[in-house]
């Protein structure tokens, strides 16, 4: 057993991508947005509540094609958006022993509105010795967990060998969410990890998928002990 101490955090970034909202317009008018059906608010509040409403609404949801997009919806917005919230928290794996693996996960969703779809990739260095540099060695094609073999790896699907992970959630289901993790890190019981990859993605506006990402790490006698850092960094992008 080695005395090797992780700080290990999850943390996000954006990239910013300009986007423009278009309307339906002639040198005589102007229509944001257009709403057929009984009526509706979009200002009813109180101290306590915010909420907007619609009656009679004949239907919602996106409609495409190679043209153009439309969402219907008297409730739905004009403005283009991405929301990428990680709901994980700092974990202190403890002593790591070379006769087992040791495993942790961590959260994030995602959500793009009146979007092409949205990529998120992995970009952080591996578990870093703090003192001496030495980086843990990565699985860099879908490997099974390997006690006693240095490895460090993920995946973002529930296994059971580890059992450890959960799947896709998509909300508030797979009809109105199509978020999809990436082939390589789709695979149970398989985990890789290479910066820069694509981890996550979807092809289309979607509403909130939440992902769970899976950790493993395993050591060799020849690991250094001591402590290691890890902050997992992910980068959202939306495609407009």
């Amino acid at each position: 057993m080695k005395s090797i101490l992780f700080g290990f955090a999850i943390i996000l970034l954006f990239v910013p991508v300009t986007v423009f909202a278009q309307s339906s317009s002639s040198p005589n008018y102007r229509v944001d947005q257009t709403f057929f059906g009984s009526g509706g608010e979009t200002g009813l509040e109180s101290d306590s509540f915010q909420a907007r409403a619609a009656l009679g609404e004949l239907g919602i949801g996106e409609l495409n094609s190679d043209n153009f997009r439309a969402f219907a919806g008297f409730t739905t917005t004009d403005e283009p958006f991405i929301e990428f919230v990680v709901t994980g928290n700092n974990i202190d794996l403890g002593f790591l022993s070379t006769d087992q693996v040791t495993t942790a996960q961590g959260q994030f969703y995602v959500r793009a509105w009146q979007a092409g779809g949205y990529s998120v990739t992995t970009d952080a260095d591996p578990p870093t010795n703090v003192s001496s540099g030495h980086q843990f060695a990565t699985s860099e094609v879908p490997t099974a967990s390997q006690p006693g073999t240095e490895q460090f790896a993920i995946n973002l699907v529930a296994n059971s060998d580890p059992s450890v992970g959960e799947g896709l959630i998509q909300q508030p289901d797979g009809s109105f969410s199509f978020g999809q993790v990436a082939s390589d890190y789709s695979q149970v019981n398989n985990f890789l990890y290479n910066k820069g990859d694509v981890v996550a993605f979807s092809e289309q506006s979607t509403s909130v998928t939440l992902y769970t990402i899976s950790y493993i790490f395993n050591i060799s006698n020849a690991t250094p002990s001591g402590q290691y850092q890890f902050r997992q960094v992910l980068v959202a992008t939306g495609q407009y």
